[in-house]
Order: C-alpha cells, then structure tokens, then sequence
C-alpha cells in the first residue's frame, strides 16, 4: 500500500535537531512516500549532520529567509533537484533575547521587527521564492504557537505568530486560485532548539500539566509531525487558511 504522499516532492525548513517537529515531518513524509528537500541557517552543516539519520538521504539548501539573495535563487536549486514542489513546510521562528522572557514593555522596535520578519513575514517570502515549482497546485503548512492568549515567558513571539496567522489566512486568500492551500498546525511545547532559546520556557511548558485534556508529552514531537503531513496530503484537498491544533485539546479549555 502507497504513502499518503506517495510521488509527492516538499521542501521543509527548519529542521535542527531530531528533537524537532521539521525532523520528525521529514521523516514521515519519506515514509509516506514523498521526495523531500531541507533548508537550513544559519549551520547548514548541522542540518546535513541531523538528516542522515533520515530514512533516506536527502539535499539540504542553505536558506536565510531574510536574504533576498538567497530566496531568488531557491526556485532553481529546488528545481534541479526535484524538478518541482507539491508542499512546502515553514518551521521557521526567531525573536532576539530581549524580545522574550518577560521583556515585553522594554524590548526596542528592531528586535520586534526581527521577530516578525523571521517568523511572519517569511511564511509569504519563502511561499512566493517556491511558487514558480508549484504549477499543478500543492499545500503550505506552518507551525505557529497559538497565538490567541498571552503565555507565560513568550513576549514578541506573541505577536509574531499572530502575524504569522492572519499572513496565512491572507495568502490562502489569494493563493487558492492557483490551487495552493495554506494552513498551520498549532503545536503544543515541545523540548526543541527554539524552546530552549525561551527563557523560563518552564512556566509555559507547565501550563499543560494542568489544563490539557490528553496527556501531553513535551519529548514527543510526533503527533505534531503528524498533523502536517496529513495537511501536505490530499486529504484536505478543499481545507484552506485554517488552523489545526495538536496541543491535546488545551486550547478548548479555559481553566
């Protein structure tokens, strides 16, 4: 029996350790059957290093998605390599030290303008530097961190990926003429690089012990990975600009 991405090729970013949820959705969308490309930044090395313990073995591009350079290129590289792209996977967030942790009144407009341009603003530049491989249609698929409360510790990113939501609403707006449909996974904490870059990352991580309705585990970046290769699949050919969560159901929850 076929993978659900069976002859399917995608392009995931942010894959920087195994513990991350772009790993982890690269694995299985290999296992599924698709053919896949890595970006990297700003350690392409590290990345090549992480993606041979992929089941098998695939390019990594370095990529800074804030460097027009390399976004006017990425068609062509992309394109020699896989000749085209069914899916594309953003897994790519940033905000300095003094955006995060409990900064939020004291943190200075270029960090904040950081933030959004790495983890907002990209979703729209990495999705239109992919477009020309995208002839016959295909899915973006985001990951943001609900962005409809104020966490703990989390500050500018906030922000940011609430920037990053409406971003994806507006580009399935006028992307789905073409046939591209643009959706997020909502993910509960996990134990990954960019976590760990969250100074008290603790107080929100244990948010989950008390108001999750599953059992959530902060190691298990499976489920998460799973929500986007079922959205990079057919089947939700006709779901657009929607947002799914897999963060145990906490977000159903008020108290």
């Amino acid at each position: 029996m076929s993978g659900i991405l069976e002859g399917k090729r995608v392009l995931i970013s942010g894959v920087l350790m195994e513990s991350s949820i772009a790993f982890h959705a690269a694995k299985l969308a290999q296992e599924q059957g698709a053919e896949i490309i890595l970006t990297a930044f700003p350690r392409p090395t590290l990345t090549e290093r992480i993606a041979r313990k992929l089941p098998k073995p695939t390019k990594v591009i370095e990529l800074d998605v804030t460097n027009d350079e390399h976004l006017g290129r990425l068609a062509d590289v992309v394109g020699e390599e896989l000749g085209g792209l069914d899916g594309v996977v953003h897994s790519i967030g940033f905000a300095p030290q003094d955006a995060l942790g409990g900064n939020f009144l004291n943190t200075p407009f270029e960090s904040v303008a950081t933030a959004m341009h790495v983890s907002a603003f990209s979703l729209k530049s990495l999705t239109m530097a992919c477009l020309p491989l995208m002839q016959n249609g295909g899915s973006v698929v985001g990951l943001t961190f609900d962005a409809q409360y104020a966490w703990p510790q989390y500050d500018w990113m906030g922000p940011a990926k609430a920037a990053l939501e409406a971003t994806s609403r507006y580009m399935a707006r006028d992307l789905g003429k073409q046939n591209i449909r643009c959706n997020l996974i909502s993910a509960g904490p996990l134990g990954s690089m960019a976590a760990k870059s969250i100074p008290g990352f603790g107080d929100l991580a244990a948010v989950w012990d008390t108001r999750s309705p599953l059992e959530w585990d902060l190691k298990d970046p499976d489920p998460a990975g799973r929500g986007i290769v079922a959205l990079l699949s057919d089947w939700f050919p006709k779901t657009t600009g929607e947002i799914i969560h897999v963060d145990g159901g906490l977000h159903a929850i008020g108290a």
